[in-house]
Protein backbone atom coordinates (compact mmCIF):
# COMPACT_ATOMS: atom_id res chain seq x y z
CA UNK A 1 0.00 0.00 0.00
CA UNK A 2 1.07 3.59 -0.60
CA UNK A 3 1.44 6.02 2.28
CA UNK A 4 -1.84 7.74 1.40
CA UNK A 5 -3.67 4.41 1.36
CA UNK A 6 -2.22 3.59 4.79
CA UNK A 7 -3.50 6.95 6.05
CA UNK A 8 -7.05 6.39 4.82
CA UNK A 9 -7.02 2.80 6.06
CA UNK A 10 -6.07 4.09 9.49
CA UNK A 11 -8.93 6.61 9.43
CA UNK A 12 -11.37 3.85 8.45
CA UNK A 13 -10.13 1.65 11.28
CA UNK A 14 -10.41 4.56 13.72
CA UNK A 15 -14.05 5.25 12.85
CA UNK A 16 -14.81 1.53 13.11
CA UNK A 17 -13.35 1.38 16.63
CA UNK A 18 -15.34 4.43 17.67
CA UNK A 19 -18.58 2.95 16.33
CA UNK A 20 -17.78 -0.18 18.36
CA UNK A 21 -17.68 2.11 21.44
CA UNK A 22 -13.95 1.89 22.11
CA UNK A 23 -12.66 4.91 24.13
CA UNK A 24 -11.93 7.61 21.57
CA UNK A 25 -8.61 8.71 23.09
CA UNK A 26 -7.22 5.18 23.25
CA UNK A 27 -8.49 4.50 19.71
CA UNK A 28 -6.67 7.53 18.29
CA UNK A 29 -3.46 6.67 20.13
CA UNK A 30 -3.54 3.02 19.04
CA UNK A 31 -4.34 3.68 15.37
CA UNK A 32 -1.77 6.49 15.13
CA UNK A 33 0.94 4.38 16.76
CA UNK A 34 0.26 1.45 14.41
CA UNK A 35 0.11 3.75 11.39
CA UNK A 36 3.44 5.43 12.17
CA UNK A 37 4.95 1.96 12.69
CA UNK A 38 3.81 0.91 9.19
CA UNK A 39 5.00 4.16 7.63
CA UNK A 40 8.45 4.74 9.15
CA UNK A 41 9.20 1.79 11.40
CA UNK A 42 9.07 0.55 14.97
CA UNK A 43 11.67 2.91 16.46
CA UNK A 44 9.99 5.99 15.03
CA UNK A 45 6.60 4.83 16.36
CA UNK A 46 7.95 4.36 19.90
CA UNK A 47 9.76 7.70 19.65
CA UNK A 48 6.53 9.45 18.61
CA UNK A 49 4.65 7.79 21.46
CA UNK A 50 7.24 9.11 23.90
CA UNK A 51 7.88 12.60 22.52
CA UNK A 52 4.53 13.84 21.19
CA UNK A 53 2.55 13.43 24.47
CA UNK A 54 5.35 15.12 26.40
CA UNK A 55 5.67 18.03 23.96
CA UNK A 56 1.89 18.51 23.90
CA UNK A 57 1.41 18.37 27.69
CA UNK A 58 4.36 20.75 28.21
CA UNK A 59 2.67 23.61 26.31
CA UNK A 60 2.35 26.62 28.59
CA UNK A 61 -1.16 27.51 27.41
CA UNK A 62 -2.49 24.13 28.54
CA UNK A 63 -1.94 25.07 32.18
CA UNK A 64 -5.09 27.21 31.92
CA UNK A 65 -7.27 24.10 31.46
CA UNK A 66 -6.91 22.64 34.98
CA UNK A 67 -6.99 26.13 36.48
CA UNK A 68 -10.30 27.08 34.85
CA UNK A 69 -11.68 23.66 35.77
CA UNK A 70 -10.60 24.17 39.39
CA UNK A 71 -12.27 27.59 39.42
CA UNK A 72 -15.54 26.06 38.22
CA UNK A 73 -15.47 23.09 40.61
CA UNK A 74 -14.68 25.33 43.61
CA UNK A 75 -17.59 27.63 42.71
CA UNK A 76 -19.87 24.63 42.30
CA UNK A 77 -18.95 22.72 45.47
CA UNK A 78 -18.82 25.79 47.72
CA UNK A 79 -22.25 27.03 46.57
CA UNK A 80 -21.06 30.32 45.06
CA UNK A 81 -23.41 29.83 42.09
CA UNK A 82 -26.62 29.06 44.00
CA UNK A 83 -27.87 32.64 44.00
CA UNK A 84 -27.83 33.00 40.19
CA UNK A 85 -31.19 31.34 39.57
CA UNK A 86 -32.86 33.06 42.54
CA UNK A 87 -31.87 36.50 41.25
CA UNK A 88 -32.96 35.73 37.68
CA UNK A 89 -36.25 34.27 39.00
CA UNK A 90 -37.10 37.40 41.01
CA UNK A 91 -36.34 39.79 38.16
CA UNK A 92 -37.81 37.79 35.23
CA UNK A 93 -40.71 35.77 36.70
CA UNK A 94 -43.37 38.15 35.32
CA UNK A 95 -42.42 37.37 31.71
CA UNK A 96 -44.25 34.58 29.82
CA UNK A 97 -42.29 31.48 30.81
CA UNK A 98 -40.38 33.66 33.26
CA UNK A 99 -38.89 30.85 35.33
CA UNK A 100 -37.63 29.11 32.19
CA UNK A 101 -36.15 32.40 30.97
CA UNK A 102 -34.53 32.80 34.40
CA UNK A 103 -33.02 29.33 34.01
CA UNK A 104 -31.38 30.36 30.73
CA UNK A 105 -29.88 33.52 32.22
CA UNK A 106 -28.81 31.60 35.31
CA UNK A 107 -27.07 29.06 33.09
CA UNK A 108 -25.33 31.85 31.17
CA UNK A 109 -24.03 33.31 34.43
CA UNK A 110 -22.91 29.89 35.65
CA UNK A 111 -21.12 29.31 32.31
CA UNK A 112 -18.97 32.37 32.95
CA UNK A 113 -17.31 30.68 35.94
CA UNK A 114 -17.15 27.04 34.82
CA UNK A 115 -16.67 26.59 31.07
CA UNK A 116 -18.35 23.18 31.38
CA UNK A 117 -21.68 22.40 29.73
CA UNK A 118 -22.28 19.24 31.76
CA UNK A 119 -21.62 20.98 35.10
CA UNK A 120 -23.89 23.84 34.02
CA UNK A 121 -26.75 21.46 33.16
CA UNK A 122 -26.35 19.42 36.34
CA UNK A 123 -26.32 22.47 38.61
CA UNK A 124 -29.26 24.28 36.99
CA UNK A 125 -31.16 20.99 36.81
CA UNK A 126 -30.96 20.56 40.58
CA UNK A 127 -32.01 24.15 41.28
CA UNK A 128 -34.40 25.21 38.51
CA UNK A 129 -36.36 22.12 37.42
CA UNK A 130 -37.98 21.38 40.83
CA UNK A 131 -38.93 25.07 41.16
CA UNK A 132 -40.54 25.16 37.70
CA UNK A 133 -42.51 21.93 38.21
CA UNK A 134 -43.67 23.20 41.63
CA UNK A 135 -45.10 26.28 39.91
CA UNK A 136 -47.03 24.15 37.41
CA UNK A 137 -44.62 24.26 34.45
CA UNK A 138 -44.71 21.40 31.98
CA UNK A 139 -41.91 18.90 32.85
CA UNK A 140 -41.08 18.82 29.14
CA UNK A 141 -40.54 22.60 29.09
CA UNK A 142 -38.67 22.66 32.40
CA UNK A 143 -36.16 19.91 31.65
CA UNK A 144 -35.76 20.74 27.96
CA UNK A 145 -34.99 24.37 28.79
CA UNK A 146 -32.28 23.49 31.30
CA UNK A 147 -30.71 20.87 29.01
CA UNK A 148 -30.51 23.40 26.17
CA UNK A 149 -29.38 26.27 28.40
CA UNK A 150 -26.56 24.15 29.78
CA UNK A 151 -24.90 24.11 26.38
CA UNK A 152 -24.15 27.84 26.72
CA UNK A 153 -21.27 26.70 28.93
CA UNK A 154 -19.43 25.60 25.79
CA UNK A 155 -19.60 29.10 24.28
CA UNK A 156 -19.22 31.69 27.02
CA UNK A 157 -15.62 31.99 28.31
CA UNK A 158 -13.82 30.24 29.88
CA UNK A 159 -14.73 27.53 27.36
CA UNK A 160 -12.52 24.45 27.69
CA UNK A 161 -13.38 23.47 24.10
CA UNK A 162 -12.15 26.84 22.84
CA UNK A 163 -8.92 26.59 24.84
CA UNK A 164 -8.09 23.19 23.33
CA UNK A 165 -9.10 24.35 19.83
CA UNK A 166 -6.89 27.43 20.14
CA UNK A 167 -3.90 25.30 21.16
CA UNK A 168 -4.36 22.74 18.36
CA UNK A 169 -5.19 25.30 15.63
CA UNK A 170 -2.53 27.70 16.97
CA UNK A 171 -4.79 30.74 17.14
CA UNK A 172 -5.07 33.32 19.97
CA UNK A 173 -7.35 32.07 22.74
CA UNK A 174 -8.31 35.63 23.72
CA UNK A 175 -9.83 36.22 20.29
CA UNK A 176 -11.75 32.95 20.53
CA UNK A 177 -13.08 33.98 23.95
CA UNK A 178 -14.26 37.33 22.60
CA UNK A 179 -16.06 35.69 19.66
CA UNK A 180 -17.55 33.02 21.94
CA UNK A 181 -18.87 35.66 24.33
CA UNK A 182 -20.76 37.43 21.53
CA UNK A 183 -22.24 34.23 20.11
CA UNK A 184 -23.02 32.89 23.59
CA UNK A 185 -25.06 35.99 24.42
CA UNK A 186 -26.80 35.80 21.05
CA UNK A 187 -27.67 32.15 21.75
CA UNK A 188 -28.97 33.07 25.22
CA UNK A 189 -31.40 35.61 23.76
CA UNK A 190 -32.45 33.17 21.02
CA UNK A 191 -33.34 30.53 23.61
CA UNK A 192 -35.31 33.10 25.62
CA UNK A 193 -37.22 34.19 22.51
CA UNK A 194 -38.26 30.58 21.80
CA UNK A 195 -39.43 30.08 25.41
CA UNK A 196 -41.41 33.34 25.51
CA UNK A 197 -43.05 32.53 22.17
CA UNK A 198 -44.07 29.04 23.28
CA UNK A 199 -45.36 30.28 26.65
CA UNK A 200 -47.37 33.00 24.89
CA UNK A 201 -48.91 30.60 22.36
CA UNK A 202 -49.61 27.89 24.96
CA UNK A 203 -49.92 29.46 28.45
CA UNK A 204 -50.71 26.08 30.05
CA UNK A 205 -47.09 24.90 29.71
CA UNK A 206 -45.83 27.87 31.77
CA UNK A 207 -48.47 29.48 34.05
CA UNK A 208 -47.91 33.12 34.93
CA UNK A 209 -46.83 33.81 38.53
CA UNK A 210 -49.36 36.09 40.16
CA UNK A 211 -48.43 38.89 42.52
CA UNK A 212 -45.60 41.38 42.38
CA UNK A 213 -42.24 41.10 44.08
CA UNK A 214 -41.09 44.11 46.15
CA UNK A 215 -38.14 45.99 44.70
CA UNK A 216 -36.31 45.71 48.02
CA UNK A 217 -36.42 41.91 47.78
CA UNK A 218 -35.06 42.06 44.23
CA UNK A 219 -32.21 44.36 45.22
CA UNK A 220 -31.37 42.27 48.29
CA UNK A 221 -31.17 39.17 46.09
CA UNK A 222 -28.97 41.02 43.63
CA UNK A 223 -26.50 41.82 46.41
CA UNK A 224 -26.04 38.09 47.12
CA UNK A 225 -24.37 37.66 43.73
CA UNK A 226 -21.35 39.80 44.70
CA UNK A 227 -18.97 36.80 44.82
CA UNK A 228 -19.64 35.86 41.20
CA UNK A 229 -19.66 39.45 40.00
CA UNK A 230 -16.28 40.00 41.67
CA UNK A 231 -14.93 36.77 40.17
CA UNK A 232 -16.12 37.54 36.63
CA UNK A 233 -14.84 41.13 36.73
CA UNK A 234 -11.54 40.02 38.21
CA UNK A 235 -10.92 37.32 35.60
CA UNK A 236 -12.40 38.71 32.41
CA UNK A 237 -11.83 42.36 33.21
CA UNK A 238 -8.14 41.60 33.60
CA UNK A 239 -8.12 39.32 30.58
CA UNK A 240 -9.74 41.69 28.08
CA UNK A 241 -7.99 44.77 29.45
CA UNK A 242 -4.60 43.13 28.89
CA UNK A 243 -3.66 42.93 32.58
CA UNK A 244 -2.93 39.23 32.14
CA UNK A 245 -3.04 36.59 29.38
CA UNK A 246 -5.65 33.83 28.96
CA UNK A 247 -3.16 31.38 30.44
CA UNK A 248 -2.66 33.54 33.54
CA UNK A 249 -6.42 34.17 33.79
CA UNK A 250 -7.04 30.55 34.76
CA UNK A 251 -4.70 30.75 37.75
CA UNK A 252 -6.11 34.13 38.79
CA UNK A 253 -9.66 32.77 38.56
CA UNK A 254 -8.88 29.66 40.62
CA UNK A 255 -7.13 31.73 43.30
CA UNK A 256 -9.98 34.28 43.41
CA UNK A 257 -12.62 31.53 43.71
CA UNK A 258 -10.75 29.95 46.65
CA UNK A 259 -10.26 33.32 48.40
CA UNK A 260 -13.93 34.31 47.95
CA UNK A 261 -15.10 30.92 49.24
CA UNK A 262 -12.83 31.31 52.28
CA UNK A 263 -14.20 34.80 52.97
CA UNK A 264 -17.76 33.44 52.79
CA UNK A 265 -16.69 30.53 55.05
CA UNK A 266 -18.10 28.02 52.57
CA UNK A 267 -14.79 26.32 51.75
CA UNK A 268 -14.12 23.16 53.74
CA UNK A 269 -11.38 20.57 53.42
CA UNK A 270 -13.98 18.14 52.08
CA UNK A 271 -15.29 20.26 49.21
CA UNK A 272 -11.79 21.59 48.47
CA UNK A 273 -10.43 18.05 48.12
CA UNK A 274 -13.48 17.09 46.02
CA UNK A 275 -12.79 20.05 43.71
CA UNK A 276 -9.12 19.03 43.35
CA UNK A 277 -10.07 15.40 42.67
CA UNK A 278 -12.63 16.25 39.98
CA UNK A 279 -10.19 18.70 38.38
CA UNK A 280 -7.51 16.01 38.14
CA UNK A 281 -9.89 13.40 36.73
CA UNK A 282 -11.36 15.77 34.13
CA UNK A 283 -7.94 17.12 33.11
CA UNK A 284 -6.56 13.60 32.67
CA UNK A 285 -9.53 12.63 30.46
CA UNK A 286 -9.14 15.75 28.31
CA UNK A 287 -5.40 15.27 27.93
CA UNK A 288 -5.66 11.61 26.86
CA UNK A 289 -8.03 12.56 24.04
CA UNK A 290 -5.96 15.63 23.07
CA UNK A 291 -2.73 13.57 23.00
CA UNK A 292 -4.51 11.07 20.74
CA UNK A 293 -5.44 13.94 18.40
CA UNK A 294 -1.80 15.14 18.35
CA UNK A 295 -0.58 11.66 17.41
CA UNK A 296 -3.29 11.41 14.74
CA UNK A 297 -2.14 14.73 13.28
CA UNK A 298 1.43 13.41 13.04
CA UNK A 299 0.24 10.16 11.45
CA UNK A 300 -1.83 11.98 8.81
CA UNK A 301 1.08 14.34 8.09
CA UNK A 302 3.51 11.43 7.59
CA UNK A 303 1.06 9.57 5.35
CA UNK A 304 0.18 12.68 3.34
CA UNK A 305 -3.52 11.74 3.44
CA UNK A 306 -4.55 15.01 5.10
CA UNK A 307 -2.86 17.16 2.45
CA UNK A 308 -4.16 14.82 -0.29
CA UNK A 309 -7.73 15.25 0.95
CA UNK A 310 -7.34 19.03 1.20
CA UNK A 311 -5.84 19.30 -2.32
CA UNK A 312 -8.56 17.05 -3.75
CA UNK A 313 -11.42 19.10 -2.26
CA UNK A 314 -9.86 22.43 -3.26
CA UNK A 315 -9.05 20.98 -6.69
CA UNK A 316 -12.73 20.32 -7.32
CA UNK A 317 -13.23 24.06 -7.02
CA UNK A 318 -15.74 23.67 -4.21
CA UNK A 319 -17.48 26.91 -3.35
CA UNK A 320 -16.65 28.04 0.23
CA UNK A 321 -20.35 28.05 1.09
CA UNK A 322 -20.76 24.48 -0.20
CA UNK A 323 -17.71 23.42 1.80
CA UNK A 324 -19.10 25.10 4.91
CA UNK A 325 -22.47 23.38 4.46
CA UNK A 326 -20.68 20.03 4.13
CA UNK A 327 -18.72 20.65 7.34
CA UNK A 328 -21.95 21.66 9.08
CA UNK A 329 -23.66 18.41 8.11
CA UNK A 330 -20.63 16.38 9.25
CA UNK A 331 -20.60 17.97 12.70
CA UNK A 332 -24.35 17.76 13.20
CA UNK A 333 -24.23 14.04 12.33
CA UNK A 334 -21.17 13.41 14.51
CA UNK A 335 -22.90 15.20 17.38
CA UNK A 336 -25.50 12.43 17.34
CA UNK A 337 -23.00 9.69 18.20
CA UNK A 338 -19.92 11.34 19.79
CA UNK A 339 -19.25 13.59 22.76
CA UNK A 340 -18.25 17.17 21.76
CA UNK A 341 -14.57 16.93 22.71
CA UNK A 342 -14.13 13.65 20.84
CA UNK A 343 -15.88 14.99 17.74
CA UNK A 344 -13.69 18.09 17.69
CA UNK A 345 -10.33 16.43 18.28
CA UNK A 346 -11.11 13.58 15.89
CA UNK A 347 -11.90 15.89 12.96
CA UNK A 348 -9.50 18.80 13.40
CA UNK A 349 -6.43 16.95 12.06
CA UNK A 350 -8.35 16.36 8.82
CA UNK A 351 -10.23 19.67 8.56
CA UNK A 352 -7.55 22.21 9.49
CA UNK A 353 -5.50 21.70 6.28
CA UNK A 354 -8.70 22.02 4.23
CA UNK A 355 -9.73 25.23 6.03
CA UNK A 356 -6.26 26.74 5.64
CA UNK A 357 -6.20 25.87 1.93
CA UNK A 358 -9.66 27.45 1.57
CA UNK A 359 -8.40 30.59 3.36
CA UNK A 360 -11.02 30.43 6.11
CA UNK A 361 -10.39 32.42 9.28
CA UNK A 362 -9.53 29.81 11.91
CA UNK A 363 -10.76 32.11 14.68
CA UNK A 364 -14.16 32.46 13.04
CA UNK A 365 -14.32 28.72 12.40
CA UNK A 366 -13.39 27.99 16.03
CA UNK A 367 -16.44 29.91 17.25
CA UNK A 368 -18.66 28.27 14.65
CA UNK A 369 -17.31 24.83 15.54
CA UNK A 370 -18.07 25.37 19.23
CA UNK A 371 -21.62 26.29 18.26
CA UNK A 372 -21.98 23.05 16.29
CA UNK A 373 -20.61 21.00 19.18
CA UNK A 374 -23.05 22.72 21.53
CA UNK A 375 -25.96 21.64 19.33
CA UNK A 376 -24.62 18.09 19.37
CA UNK A 377 -24.90 18.02 23.16
CA UNK A 378 -28.70 18.10 22.92
CA UNK A 379 -29.14 16.01 19.76
CA UNK A 380 -30.37 12.38 19.99
CA UNK A 381 -29.47 9.60 20.38
CA UNK A 382 -26.50 10.60 22.60
CA UNK A 383 -27.70 14.04 23.76
CA UNK A 384 -25.28 14.17 26.70
CA UNK A 385 -26.99 17.08 28.45
CA UNK A 386 -30.40 15.42 28.16
CA UNK A 387 -29.21 12.33 30.00
CA UNK A 388 -27.45 14.49 32.61
CA UNK A 389 -30.76 16.21 33.32
CA UNK A 390 -32.56 12.86 33.35
CA UNK A 391 -30.12 11.55 35.95
CA UNK A 392 -30.13 14.69 38.10
CA UNK A 393 -33.86 15.43 38.39
CA UNK A 394 -35.24 11.89 38.07
CA UNK A 395 -39.03 11.92 38.45
CA UNK A 396 -39.32 15.55 37.34
CA UNK A 397 -37.83 14.84 33.92
CA UNK A 398 -40.58 12.83 32.22
CA UNK A 399 -39.63 10.57 29.32
CA UNK A 400 -36.44 11.13 27.32
CA UNK A 401 -38.46 11.09 24.09
CA UNK A 402 -40.49 14.07 25.30
CA UNK A 403 -37.28 15.86 26.20
CA UNK A 404 -35.85 15.38 22.72
CA UNK A 405 -39.08 16.54 21.05
CA UNK A 406 -39.09 19.77 23.01
CA UNK A 407 -35.39 20.33 22.35
CA UNK A 408 -36.03 20.07 18.60
CA UNK A 409 -37.98 23.32 18.92
CA UNK A 410 -35.28 24.87 21.12
CA UNK A 411 -32.57 23.91 18.64
CA UNK A 412 -34.37 25.92 15.98
CA UNK A 413 -33.75 28.95 18.19
CA UNK A 414 -30.16 27.83 18.66
CA UNK A 415 -29.64 27.66 14.89
CA UNK A 416 -30.92 31.19 14.28
CA UNK A 417 -27.59 32.82 15.17
CA UNK A 418 -25.82 30.77 12.47
CA UNK A 419 -26.73 33.03 9.51
CA UNK A 420 -25.33 35.96 11.49
CA UNK A 421 -22.19 33.92 12.05
CA UNK A 422 -21.98 33.22 8.32
CA UNK A 423 -22.16 36.97 7.62
CA UNK A 424 -19.28 37.38 10.06
CA UNK A 425 -16.99 35.57 7.61
CA UNK A 426 -16.61 38.73 5.56
CA UNK A 427 -15.88 40.75 8.71
CA UNK A 428 -13.51 38.31 10.39
CA UNK A 429 -10.43 39.98 8.90
CA UNK A 430 -11.54 43.32 10.33
CA UNK A 431 -12.13 41.69 13.74
CA UNK A 432 -8.70 40.06 13.67
CA UNK A 433 -7.11 43.38 12.77
CA UNK A 434 -8.91 45.20 15.57
CA UNK A 435 -7.88 42.60 18.14
CA UNK A 436 -4.29 42.58 16.88
CA UNK A 437 -4.08 46.37 17.37
CA UNK A 438 -5.64 46.02 20.85
CA UNK A 439 -3.21 43.26 21.80
CA UNK A 440 -0.24 45.34 20.61
CA UNK A 441 -1.43 48.30 22.68
CA UNK A 442 -1.85 46.11 25.76
CA UNK A 443 1.65 44.65 25.33
CA UNK A 444 3.20 48.09 25.00
CA UNK A 445 1.35 49.26 28.11
CA UNK A 446 2.66 46.30 30.06
CA UNK A 447 6.21 46.65 28.67
CA UNK A 448 6.59 42.89 28.43
CA UNK A 449 5.54 40.27 25.84
CA UNK A 450 2.36 38.27 26.37
CA UNK A 451 2.82 34.55 26.76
Amino acid sequence: MSNIEIGFTGLGLLFTLILLRFPIGISMIGVSFAGIWFLVGERAAWAALGLIPQSFAAKWALSSVPMFLLMGFVCYHTGLTKSLFDVARLWLSRLPGGLAVASVFGAAGFAAVTGSSVACSATMGKIAVPEMTRCGYSPKLATGTVAAAGTIGALIPPSILMILYGIIAQVPIGKLFLGGLAVGLLTTFAYCAVIILQATLDPKVAPRIEGGIPMKEKLDALLTTWPLILLVIGVFGGLFSGLFTPTEAGAVGAALAIIIAMVKRSLTWQNFWLSIRETLLTTATLFIIAIGASLLTRFLALSGSGDFLADTIIGFGADPLVLLIGITVVYLLMGMILDPLGAMLLTLPVLLPILEAGQFSLIWFGVLLTKYLEIGMITPPIGLNVFVIKGVVGAHSGQSGHLFRFIAATESGSLRPLPRLALWTARSTLLDGFLDVSTLAFRQARCRPSR
